[in-house]
């Protein structure tokens, strides 16, 4: 009989360790399954990027640039995006056209009508000129003309591509004289300030011709008042990407919650655009930023030839295709 009740007591023990067990065990995987979707809840924002096509309707190419084979180049990159899923949508970072006159854009503007997903632009230093026709407001009636999701009243601009996610255009173009320098204008800065205010909780993409951190020295191409601009970057927490181009060069730079990404011309040597996927975690955003050469690999020879040292355009691996990673602040 002792033996007997010994042997339940011992019964009723093994069974509260058992539930414990269990209990332990369903806490353990509740609190996974709790960080699994923390982990894969995350919006994802998928864009690409092309920045100086410099198209150009005339047969001569440039010391660096395949102007002659603008449009050949051009197809190539919009044949291989219409073939990557789910693009939310294009933008242009400056120097659509090479030569600022309305044939050339009015050339231009058929071959991005074979585009499948929206696409936006930002004015380059190419696409208007002093004294010209093809003045900024010229420009932005004959793309709208051409492209429903173009009918901004201002060249720059803002919009919500989804949920969580602001763009915002900036034009630094110089209009009043004959110069590649940019400069954002005070009416613009005090407006990049307000349109981040308002947002406090998105992912800031920011598109601009003329890069804010250089991918490499020019005093004739800088931005004059970076400094202004990235002040009001960092008086944000927000995580913040901003694509440029103008140097015809790969290069990324990160600054605590600035990720800074030039991209190479599809134009010269390594005639490439960028393919950039964001996850937008709760405590961090994840940005995976790819190079895309063209498939014209003749066409690709040569403007690595027109190049004095092809690697400060392609710049190193990281400037390339890379991961990273901006965590949130609190």
């Amino acid at each position: 009989m002792a033996k007997l009740k010994k042997e339940k007591r011992n019964s009723g023990k093994e069974g509260i360790l058992s539930k414990m067990k269990n209990w332990t065990i369903s806490l353990v995987l509740a609190f996974g399954m709790l960080y699994g979707l923390q982990c894969y809840s995350a919006s994802s924002l998928k864009f690409v990027q092309i920045s100086d096509i410099h198209y150009y309707t005339g047969t001569n190419n440039t010391s660096f640039k395949l102007i002659a084979e603008s449009s050949k180049l051009l197809d190539d990159a919009i044949d291989q995006i219409n073939n990557i899923p789910n693009i939310s949508f294009v933008m242009l970072t400056g120097d659509q056209i090479d030569k600022s006159f309305e044939k050339e854009l009015n050339a231009f503007l058929p071959h991005m009508k074979e585009l499948k997903y929206p696409w936006y632009f930002t004015f380059g230093n190419h696409d208007t000129c002093v004294g010209g026709y093809l003045t900024k407001e010229v420009y932005l009636d004959l793309v709208a003309k051409n492209n429903e999701h173009c009918n901004f009243k201002h060249s720059y601009y803002s919009f919500a591509p989804q949920k969580g996610y602001k763009v915002i255009v900036l034009d630094p173009i110089i209009r009043d004289r004959i110069t590649a320098n940019g400069q954002i204008d005070k009416t613009q800065l005090e407006w990049l300030d307000k349109e981040i205010q308002d947002a406090p909780k998105d992912v800031i993409l920011i598109f601009m011709h003329v890069p804010i951190k250089e991918p490499f020295s020019s005093p004739n191409h800088r931005l004059l008042n970076a400094n202004e601009v990235d002040e009001i970057l960092h008086k944000h927490k927000n995580p913040i990407g901003v694509f440029t181009g103008h140097y015809h060069a790969g290069k990324i730079l990160q600054n605590d919650n600035v990720l800074y990404i030039s991209t190479p011309a599809l134009v010269s040597y390594p005639n490439a655009f960028r393919l950039v996927n964001v996850m937008n975690y709760k405590n961090k955003v994840v940005f995976d930023v790819q190079l895309k050469e063209t498939r014209l690999k003749n066409l690709q020879k040569l403007a690595k030839l027109m190049v004095f040292n092809s690697t400060i355009y392609t710049g190193e691996e990281k400037d390339q295709s890379a991961i990273y990673v901006i965590n949130r602040k609190k």
